[in-house]
């Protein structure tokens, strides 16, 4: 266009020339490189148990430790991604997988944090002996669990809601299941991923302590950065380092905000399914700034026809493979010895489980973790009501208004990613100051990480909400009643059930840090399945350590498999954007 305008008007056309825009590239991809080596250099140093580095409440540290906690938390995200593309697409695609990968998701997001560590920790360490590279896959492995299984969920929702009528019309230019996956279904659900990599690497600020801080029975190790920060400072009880430790997270939430988020929403909005162009966008000053850089344009042009030929591939199987693989056994054969070996294996599990606690657990082990269990199972119901009257109305206003999105997408992330650790010294002091019940007045610290995930998904279902149906409702003049009874809240439905699943697995997580809490030698216990595997962790105790887990993940299941999937069942079939 540029081109032509030149020759129309009489002029010489000359290629652009490299500007400030150029520069500010370079610089910004630079530091963000030094930065990566810098953090990466310190992953792999020599690491000795017994002489471990003293972790210092001087402000001057936290910029490192800072550093040292989002490489991590990057590391794990990057990780959780690869997890979500192989595992949710997996479940999504076959039937007899998903009979067997998603309640192994039920499993794997009910088990807590300090589940992960108490079996984990000590096996990592041992692989890679007298090097930091062992205690770091250690934190970043359980940061992986605080933002895998969200990913996923999100990920297979999404592929199994993909609108009829385009894929009839990728079926009927015979594309490929390669093409299909990358053209189709990869565009569609990524809006909705990207809220939740928002919100999964918020929550992993909100297990940052517990991650960093690993401590199991006498195995005690305090990596750099701010959750081991956070954990000194609460145990001196020293409240301008707590200060200055949401000072470091702020500025990282918004660094990262700026620099990766920002942008991934801004570049996921062409994905949007609609018929009309939408009337605001999402932008970002990062996002435009590489699209006007011309060496950046030339450095991403030739990375950008390959992965463009990639997804145009038609990669199918050869003639003789595909042949072999025409005749296949029957239908019913097939699903007999395929439930009969899932069975026969969890039986197994369940009698060596069984065998192993037999000799050290009792009936009354039992009863009290499951007196426990149901205690924090009300706990969790409650507050996932509350938290779905508060944030379904707010996710849908922020949504709709991308402007208002801008604005509140770094606020969010900030409120999500703040970890419960810091509020215990204003909740002991308020619950011993007035003489409060531990019970009900901890509670709230169990929903204040985890409510984010319903907001983030309904930001993400009202954000990508066919512009369209907005107009026709506003044309037709339906009644704000009937609006949001037959138009939003069926169209954000199944966004929203993805957000209340991981939110109620997260509120299960972070009961551990929020039933039972301390501030120098005042601890408070709400009781409840999180504080019976606190203390069971730190007192080293792994056969009830194992106890409370496997009753926390059969609460889960439970509630997944009588309420959130027939609720995942009925969006597939009623509220498909068809």
């Amino acid at each position: 266009m540029e081109h032509h305008a030149e020759v129309l008007t009489g002029g010489v056309w000359r290629p652009r020339v490299p500007d400030w825009r150029d520069l500010a590239a370079i610089v910004l991809v630079l530091a963000v490189v030094l930065l990566i080596g810098t953090g990466a250099h310190q992953m792999v140093a020599p690491f000795v148990p017994a002489h471990q580095p003293e972790i210092s409440l001087s402000p001057a540290a936290l910029p490192f430790y800072t550093l040292r906690t989002v490489m991590r938390m990057l590391a794990a995200l990057v990780a959780s991604l690869v997890f979500t593309f192989t595992y949710a697409t997996l479940a999504a695609k076959s039937r007899r997988a998903e009979t067997v990968l998603i309640p192994v998701l039920d499993v794997l997001q009910s088990v807590p944090i300090l589940g992960y560590l108490s079996f984990t920790v000590v096996f990592f360490v041992s692989l890679f002996p007298g090097n930091m590279l062992g205690p770091e896959l250690a934190a970043i492995f359980a940061v992986f669990t605080s933002q895998a299984w969200n990913m996923a969920f999100s990920l297979y929702q999404s592929l199994r809601t993909i609108p009829t009528d385009l894929d009839e019309a990728s079926r009927s230019v015979r594309a490929s299941a390669w093409q299909r996956f990358w053209r189709l279904e990869v565009p569609f659900a990524m809006p909705g991923l990207i809220w939740n990599m928002m919100m999964s690497m918020s929550g992993g600020w909100f297990f940052v302590v517990a991650s960093e801080a690993i401590s199991v029975g006498d195995f005690q190790i305090a990596l750099p950065g701010v959750g081991s920060y956070v954990a000194r400072a609460i145990q001196e009880r020293d409240l301008a380092a707590v200060g200055w430790a949401i000072v470091a997270m702020t500025v990282a939430i918004i660094l990262y905000d700026q620099l990766l988020f920002r942008p991934l929403v801004a570049w996921a909005d062409k994905f949007r399914s609609e018929q009309t162009a939408a009337q605001t966008v999402p932008r970002s000053w990062v996002l435009q700034l590489f699209r006007r850089s011309t060496l950046a344009q030339r450095f991403n042009e030739p990375i950008g026809l390959a992965l463009h030929r990639a997804a145009r591939a038609r990669l199918v199987l050869p003639d003789t493979l595909r042949q072999a693989t025409r005749w296949s056994p029957p239908r019913g054969v097939v699903d007999f010895v395929w439930y009969g070996t899932l069975v026969a294996v969890t039986a197994y599990v369940v009698w060596e489980l069984l065998r192993y606690a037999g000799s050290t657990l009792s009936w009354d082990d039992l009863g009290i973790a499951g007196s426990n269990g149901a205690l924090t199972l009300l706990r969790v119901a409650i507050l996932i009501v509350l938290a779905s009257l508060i944030w379904v109305p707010i996710g849908v206003a922020v949504g709709l208004r991308p402007k208002l999105t801008e604005m509140i997408q770094p606020i969010a992330q900030f409120l999500a990613a703040f970890p419960a650790n810091l509020l215990f010294p204003v909740a002991v002091f308020l619950i011993v100051r007035f003489d409060l019940a531990p019970k009900i007045w901890l509670s709230p610290l169990m929903i204040l990480g985890t409510q984010w995930y319903i907001l983030f998904n309904v930001i993400a279902g009202a954000s990508t909400f066919p512009s369209d149906l907005r107009e026709a409702a506003a044309s037709l003049r339906v009644r704000p009643w009937r609006w949001w009874r037959e138009v939003m809240l069926p169209g954000i439905f199944p966004y929203y059930v993805t957000g209340a699943i991981t939110a109620s697995g997260g509120a299960w997580n972070a009961s551990i840090v929020s039933e039972i809490v301390s501030w120098g030698p005042t601890k408070l216990s709400g009781s409840g399945l999180g504080a019976y595997i606190a203390q069971m962790t730190e007192a080293g105790d792994y056969p009830r350590i194992a106890l409370g887990v496997a009753v926390m993940s059969v609460l889960v299941i439970a509630a997944n498999r009588l309420l959130w999937r027939p609720l995942y069942r009925y969006a597939e079939r009623r509220t498909r954007l068809d």
